[in-house]
């Protein structure tokens, strides 16, 4: 604002002008950036639903689907393969361990699901699979649990009967329940990846409308500007040109309008004063003669004083630009290292530890890496390489966390940087003897949160902070190949693993080939067998009467002619001990309990018997009393065949 006459008028500056065009482009910025983190923010949250919750939906599904597949089989190999203990463990550790597991984590997701019937049907799928688990553990696992129980015909026919009629129609019935959940879920996938595409097709399209806002803005801003402010800038530079050829300018030929332009005209006479000295000086800085003196004509010759900085700020830079040359070789070193070495661990262990000692002229180094342990085993980090340290003294020395110096920096994830080391930590040893070293380095190598090892060095010159930040760096980049190399060896070893089970299926699959001709031809002499056993023992069964007893005399199971003989029913023998047919004298004499301690001992027992019916009569039975033993020659039950006298 300039006062003119006694009242207030808007100077329009070239500040201005670039202040109204700057503001239009920034308010139009802010429109862009607001669409822009709109569609962002919608597209973060279908990318976020989607790697959290749909996705591993699907997959926790179809591991489902594999494992209830994979139970199928080991229940199958469980009847019909006796010898296959692999299979077994496989089946019980299926069942402790990896179900529970998958169905925890099924149950986490399922609270996530939108739809209902998707929660309903993978509950009952749950349960029906849990109840096949019950049924199979008590009708086939815990009845084959021996070797001698494959033995027993009867015993694996029923488990087998089991398997077919109800445990595989079952999980035929909870495979088809999956498989439709797992197209629920593909659909609810590809519905996902549908949105994200939209959602990025549409952030496109914005960015590209407004940006040719933008370009339209901006080019109308450009235009308007240059007409107000090239053509006098022109004039300038040609003074400025000749100022530069050594032309002391005084007069001016072009009238300026009251703004900054004008200002500069003005300003130019003053500029010419001071224009041989920082000349000079400049053209020392151009050489790179930063030492070079130089007095500004006053404390507030601003070009004399900037300068000044100029020469400061270029001597800073060059020394920044000499570490920043430093890093950037280093990094390209240990790159070309890192990639050359994503096989061996040793060999690159070896290589890093060598390199970086000698890049940062150091002494000493060592290279610890995380050693792989069992679940649930402690922890621990080993010496893998080191660099002119005594070696022997920590040959096979494993370091726990918080265990010394490597071992704090290994719990707390963050770098150890000491100058003042405790004497005897370690010591540098040369011809001349031993020292202890000026610093310590101890830097993690992590990444994203995980610590893969520990690199120290050791040195009698003090770290610099670039080179300290140069280790950080790399440490990264050491920590993701090591990460590599121990899954390329954990690949190949499962790898070799899987051809190995790929073979020992082959031949498992010939030998259940042959077991399954050879139980064929078997099942085929036992059904013939069975049939005439069955057609005898329904012959006797309905021409006499017949009873079985436990060792100790009580009675489990009685056919109806044994009944109708006595006058008795089912209920009111089953579980009563045979004194219940005898008179009261023969209960109570010696021979009576002699003659079930005889039965007891395997010896049987036949003759004409005195027996007492439900009405009180007293009637003569033959009998036969014969012990059933099981193929230990054990007595598990007495057998009685008789008929009236």
């Amino acid at each position: 604002m300039d006062k003119k006459k006694g009242r207030f008028s808007f100077r329009f500056t070239i500040g201005n002008k670039i202040l109204g065009g700057f503001m239009a482009v920034m308010a139009l910025f802010i429109v862009n950036a607001a669409i822009i983190f709109m569609t962002g923010n919608q597209i973060d949250n279908v990318v976020k639903t989607s790697s959290e919750i749909i996705r591993p939906s699907k997959d926790a599904i179809n591991e489902f689907v594999l494992t209830v597949e994979r139970y199928q089989k080991l229940v199958t190999s469980w009847v019909y393969l006796q010898t296959n203990e692999d299979n077994k463990k496989a089946l019980i550790q299926l069942v402790k361990y990896e179900y529970p597991e998958l169905k925890e984590r099924i149950e986490k997701l399922k609270n996530t699901w939108e739809v209902d019937s998707q929660k309903v049907l993978v509950d009952s799928v749950f349960a029906r699979f849990e109840r096949i688990q019950r049924s199979a553990e008590s009708q086939i696992t815990s009845q084959l649990a021996t070797f001698e129980s494959y033995e027993d015909g009867i015993t694996k026919l029923l488990a087998e009967d089991v398997l077919e009629s109800q445990i595989n129609p079952q999980l035929q019935t909870i495979l088809t329940d999956l498989n439709n959940l797992a197209k629920a879920q593909t659909v609810i996938t590809a519905q996902s990846e549908e949105e994200l595409i939209v959602s990025t097709r549409n952030l496109r399209n914005i960015t590209l409308i407004l940006a040719g806002i933008t370009i339209l803005l901006g080019f109308g801003a450009a235009v308007l500007l240059m007409r107000s402010i090239t053509r006098p800038v022109n004039f300038l530079k040609n003074v400025v040109v000749k100022l530069g050829r050594g032309e002391l300018v005084e007069e001016k030929q072009t009238k300026f309008s009251n703004d900054e332009i004008g200002e500069m005209a003005q300003a130019m006479d003053n500029l010419v004063t001071g224009l041989k000295a920082t000349t000079l000086f400049a053209g020392n800085i151009g050489k790179g003669n930063y030492a070079t003196d130089f007095k500004p004509l006053s404390d507030h010759d601003v070009l004399g004083n900037a300068l000044i900085n100029m020469r400061d700020n270029l001597a800073r830079v060059a020394e920044e630009d000499k570490k920043r040359n430093w890093a950037t070789e280093g990094l390209a070193k240990f790159g070309e290292i890192l990639r050359s070495n994503t096989n061996d661990l040793n060999k690159l262990a070896d290589e890093i530890i060598m390199n970086l000692v000698k890049y940062l002229k150091g002494n000493q180094g060592a290279i610890y890496i995380v050693d792989d342990v069992e679940q649930g085993e402690e922890p621990t980090i080993s010496m893998k390489s080191c660099y002119a340290w005594d070696k022997k003294k920590y040959l096979n020395h494993k370091i726990h966390k918080g265990e010394g110096l490597a071992g704090q920096a290994w719990q707390e994830g963050e770098t150890i940087y000491l100058t003042e080391v405790p004497q005897n930590y370690i010591k540098i040893t040369s011809g001349l003897g031993d020292a202890n070293p000026t610093c310590i380095l101890i830097v993690p190598l992590k990444i994203n949160e995980q610590i893969f090892g520990i690199v120290e060095i050791a040195s009698f010159t003090e770290l610099q902070d670039f080179e300290v930040e140069f280790v950080e760096k790399i440490a990264e980049s050491i920590a993701s190949t090591i990460s590599t190399v121990k899954v390329n060896a954990r690949t190949q070893r499962l790898l070799e693993e899987s051809q190995e089970m790929t073979e020992q299926m082959r031949a498992q699959e010939e030998e259940m080939r042959q077991n399954m001709e050879e139980l064929q031809a078997t099942q085929e002499e036992m059904q013939r067998n069975q049939s005439e056993t069955e057609g005898t023992m329904l012959a006797i069964n309905n021409a006499l009467a017949i009873a079985d007893y436990d060792v100790e005399g009580k009675i489990t199971k009685i056919n109806s002619n044994y009944l109708t003989l006595l006058g008795y029913s089912q209920s009111e023998v089953i579980g009563e001990h045979h004194r219940l047919f005898v008179t009261k004298e023969e209960k109570s004499s010696e021979e009576y309990r002699q003659f079930w301690r005889d039965l007891a001992m395997g010896h049987s027992k036949h003759g004409t018997f005195k027996r007492l019916t439900r009405r009180g009569e007293v009637i003569s039975v033959k009998s036969n009393f014969n012990p059933v033993k099981n193929r230990q020659g054990e007595i598990v039950r007495i057998m009685e065949i008789a008929y009236e006298a």
